[in-house]
């Protein structure tokens, strides 16, 4: 019993981490794209 709660904590906590890291970085991603928009609208707007 012990080396399989050993294996969930070595496994489990990586796998954690990256899925709580790549929604946050998607929520930054997404902040990212709708500026650059508004600065392509802006830019085109003063052409």
């Amino acid at each position: 019993m012990e080396p399989i709660l050993g294996m969930i904590a070595d496994i489990g906590f990586p796998i954690a981490i990256s899925v709580y890291l790549l929604v946050r970085i998607e929520k930054k991603m997404e902040s990212l794209t709708t500026s650059i928009q508004s600065l392509t609208d802006a830019i085109s707007e003063m052409k």
